[in-house]
């Protein structure tokens, strides 16, 4: 009837859906094989647990797990440590803000639930900064800069620091100090580096660029006096620079994704992270083109993304993986790209993915 014909999908090619039977679920891992077969946004996470296991469980895969957002206070800080434990990320790429949260947990902090009939202004005077519905002390911070402080002393004043070098060091701090997990902790034990990109725009860059203004400080009151007191130490603060270099934390990235077979990339929200860890290939690119080499551009073959963040907006964290491949980011879907997205609060989907991937993992372990 008016030129159309009636197929059964089966003929076409197309994959059946499946009830999702309760009955037959017994574990988190079926749980999220199940949705995988059902559709809208259980689907999509179906989906990234079997492209995120299949990435994880790739031996010749370089696994990068970018991170942006309020995990750590949201208390996500134990999953990312696990992640790095279990040797299910080689690279993590962080907003600095995300990382001092976590140290914050790793030094034995508490963060709170905050208390609605509290008004911000009680916050304040109270010394509680608040995140959405979660409160951190402005005293955790305080603590916070006391361990990159003591991390510092021990790094020589003529090294140039990196956001992966001062990680780094503030993990081997954590190993040394704290008997407690923490992210920091877990990546210097498993040699997993970290990079933070947008150092200063965290609570750890404001503590290098205090450190480094209290050492000239120091050395002014330990001098003459000069005629104009504090006031004029302060006034020549803009002069006194922290020797931190981020083209160190580039070029160390760079060569790390050069050097792997293949690449996934798991993102957690967005932002500068997610970009940083994804420009690599343009870097090469530019290079190429500009300076006559012939360096074979590195581009990501896995994918899995949770960010509440839609496309059409025009921003970076709802930029798809499709919209990576027209900037030379991504392996097509046709050359054997595999990606998934989910449109959700990373809170509640993280959670199920990893606890699947455990099962998983566990399940491999046994004997046959």
């Amino acid at each position: 009837m008016y030129g159309r014909e009636f197929h059964d999908g089966a003929q076409d090619g197309l994959n059946a859906l499946e009830p999702l039977d309760p009955e037959k679920v017994r574990s988190f891992s079926d749980l999220l094989a199940a949705m995988r077969k059902t559709a809208f946004g259980g689907r999509r996470v179906g989906e990234a647990f079997e492209v995120l296991a299949e990435m994880i469980e790739d031996p010749d895969c370089f696994v990068v797990m970018t991170l942006s957002g309020a995990m750590t206070i949201a208390k996500m800080g134990k999953i990312i440590s696990t992640m790095i434990d279990h040797g299910m990320v080689q690279a993590i790429v962080s907003t600095g803000a995300l990382v001092a949260h976590g140290l914050s947990e790793s030094v034995g902090k508490i963060h709170y639930r905050y208390d609605p009939s509290m008004s911000d202004e009680e916050l304040f005077r109270k010394g509680y900064n608040r995140v959405y519905d979660t409160l951190e002390m402005e005293a955790n911070l305080n603590y916070v800069e006391h361990v990159v402080a003591r991390t510092l002393k021990r790094i020589p004043v003529e090294q140039p620091l990196s956001s992966e070098l001062l990680t780094r060091e503030i993990g081997r701090t954590l190993v040394d100090e704290q008997h407690g997990s923490g992210i920091l902790k877990s990546a210097y034990v498993k040699g997993v580096p970290v990079y933070i990109p947008a150092f200063t725009d965290s609570e750890m860059g404001l503590d290098v660029a205090t450190w480094a203004m209290g050492r000239q400080i120091d050395r002014a009151r330990s001098g003459p006096p000069g005629h104009d007191g504090d006031i004029g130490v302060l006034r020549r603060l803009h002069e006194v620079l922290p020797n931190f270099n981020p083209y160190l934390d580039l070029n160390s990235y760079t060569d790390l994704v050069l050097s792997a077979k293949r690449l996934g990339i798991f993102t957690i929200g967005g932002g500068v992270p997610r970009n940083w860890a994804q420009q690599v290939a343009p870097y090469v690119e530019i290079g190429n083109v500009r300076l006559g080499l012939n360096v074979r551009p590195p581009r990501f073959q896995y994918g899995v993304r949770i960010c509440p963040e839609p496309d059409y907006w025009g921003g970076l964290s709802g930029c798809t993986y499709t919209e990576g491949i027209s900037w030379g980011k991504f392996v097509s879907p046709a050359d054997g790209g595999r990606f998934a997205e989910v449109l959700s609060d990373a809170t509640v989907v993280w959670p199920l993915l990893m606890m699947g991937l455990l099962e998983r993992g566990r399940s491999k372990q046994k004997p046959s």
